[in-house]
């Protein structure tokens, strides 16, 4: 298929363009086959260009023979074009709506790319599982890598290599992923150093209505409890959800098979019920008409920040399991793509330093999110406006990054990426040049052959003068725990991401500039602090020991 095919005005001069933050202007439009541009001659004046893959839905108008076409973005923007002529307004409009919801993965713009920088690192073979296992494999010697899904031959939405205990052949394992939900075993997600204590993550257990069990599966558990330790699965289900699953063939581990293990359900909600949470969420900030009363209302009814409370606290149980209570875990829900990763992946946060490193969180992402298999090309396909929703679209990722600027701004110090990193990937796994949030899986991501096709966004990321961007100055490396708190007091609305498009009122305006302000203030003072530093250690190795004047 040609682009030009879908393009059926390619250019229209005397568009007026309205946006946030900027004045009304008026320049030329053009689409390619990937990008909506609008140019003006006018000096200082920057231009649009933005990615078809961004846009969500479309909205048509008329007065006369003006046209206006309204644009939601995936990123919760709304700009304006108003176009002279119906049948030209008409014709970018359609062409608009085919160019950004194209079928064929191949087709998007990560396939055209070509970076415009020197890439110093290729970021495709920046967190390689061999990599991971070596960071653990000097601290103990109860796991080994296994190679058994070379191929996706046991599990499609698993990675070629995994984790799995020393003391569990191959063969054991393959029977255990007959067991669980898509092929998805037990597999080892993090090993906590201090106490040798580890968190594991898996599909649900497929004991059906007459309680079918696997001794393969209750053996692999069991190998990763110390001698007389228990230890803790948390099912991100409710109890009856979980029950209602052996109806469907799924189910939950029997305490009369796993004794050493006790159970406890969390629910975190999915699918479609987040969806609506956000979209009512975004319908709330976006209406400026609000009284105080409805807008807490509206925030309240949207339901996003208990989504939130439900995820932390959960993670919360799983590291206090643990760093506290000394025992091992074990996590999934039903498929274990979704709440499961949320969960793993902040209790890691929550209890290894190395996570809250802009490296450290990279290694986290690819490894907990893009290697574990969660759908991002099904989950983010759509964002809050969409009219057409299907049943797999999910703001997953997105709930994860609102709970980890939760805890940021818990813990500002203890960060070394800032929340600019954690807006930019909200956009990246939305909308991208990079090819790194494509496909659903690995197997998926193979068969596109992305490394080779595509750019990784680490390559980009990764680049001295963009990482200072993402740098968070106030970072001092903090090597504890960091327990944040749940209580709703505590949480907030990310205004980083939900308001920035429309902080129209002056309160807001003089807040956002007041806290602008507050960051070059600690970016001066952190400067200062480096200085007297280096200053005091010169004093202590005796190199500025000299008389003052």
């Amino acid at each position: 298929m040609e682009f030009a095919e879908l393009i059926k005005t390619p250019r229209v001069d005397n568009v007026v363009l309205h946006r946030p933050f900027y004045p009304a202007v008026e320049g030329t439009l053009c689409l390619t086959g990937h990008h909506l541009i609008l140019s003006s001659r006018q000096d200082n004046t920057e231009e649009l260009w933005l990615l078809h893959s961004n846009i969500d839905a479309i909205d048509k108008r008329f007065v006369g023979s003006l046209g206006t076409i309204i644009i939601k973005c995936k990123d919760f923007r709304i700009i304006q074009l108003d176009i002279p002529g119906m049948e030209e307004c008409l014709n970018i409009a359609s062409s608009i709506e085919a160019l950004s919801t194209l079928d064929s993965i191949t087709l998007m713009y990560p396939f055209f790319y070509r970076p415009m920088f020197e890439v110093v690192e290729d970021g495709w073979h920046s967190f390689l599982p061999e990599q991971e296992f070596e960071l653990y494999s000097s601290a103990t010697s109860e796991w080994r890598l296994s190679y058994i899904n070379k191929e996706f031959a046991v599990c499609l939405s698993y990675p070629p290599i995994v984790i799995v205990p020393n003391s569990i052949d191959d063969e054991a394992v393959r029977k255990v992923a007959t067991f669980r939900h898509g092929g998805r075993f037990p597999v080892l997600s993090y090993y906590h150093k201090k106490n040798g204590m580890v968190i594991m993550r898996s599909g649900q257990p497929l004991t059906g209505t007459n309680g079918r069990r696997c001794k393969e599966d209750e053996k692999l558990i069991n190998a990763t409890l110390r001698a007389g330790k228990r230890g803790y699965i948390i099912d991100t289900r409710s109890l009856n959800v979980a029950q209602q699953a052996r109806a469907k063939g799924g189910g939950f581990e029997q305490e009369a098979h796993y004794p050493q293990w006790r159970r406890i359900h969390k629910s975190i909600e999915r699918y479609h019920i987040l969806q609506e949470s956000l979209i009512k969420l975004v319908e709330a900030c976006n209406d400026q008409t609000h009284s105080m009363d409805r807008w807490l209302s509206k925030l309240e009814t949207s339901n996003w920040l208990t989504h939130i409370k439900e995820i932390l606290t959960t993670a919360c149980l799983a590291a206090q399991c643990i760093d506290r209570e000394a025992a091992s875990v074990l996590i999934h829900g039903t498929e274990g793509t979704d709440s499961t990763l949320q969960v793993t992946s902040l209790a890691q946060i929550i209890l290894e330093p190395r996570s809250r490193t802009i490296h450290g969180f990279e290694a986290l992402i690819e490894r907990e999110w893009l290697q574990a298999g969660h759908p991002f090309q099904q989950r983010c396909a759509q964002s809050a406006y969409c009219n057409s929703k299907q049943k797999w679209e999910s703001p997953v990722f997105l709930l994860f990054l609102d709970c980890v600027w939760q805890i940021l701004r818990q813990f500002p110090c203890s960060f070394e990426f800032n929340e600019h990193f954690l807006i930019t990937l909200f956009e990246h796994v939305y909308a991208s040049q990079f090819g790194t949030f494509l496909g659903n899986n690995e197997s998926e991501r193979c068969k596109l052959k992305l490394q080779q096709k595509t750019m990784s966004l680490w390559s980009w990321v990764n680049q001295p003068s963009e990482l200072s961007k993402f740098t968070n100055p106030l970072f001092e490396a903090n090597n504890f725990v960091i327990w944040p708190s749940v209580a709703p007091q505590s949480l907030q609305l990310w205004e980083g991401i939900f308001l920035r498009w429309n902080r129209s009122s002056k309160y807001l305006d003089e807040a956002y500039e007041e806290m602008v302000n507050i960051i070059e203030y600690n970016k001066e003072l952190q400067a200062k602090v480096n200085i007297l530093r280096r200053q005091l250690a010169e004093l202590e190795t005796g190199d500025g020991m000299q008389e003052s004047p």
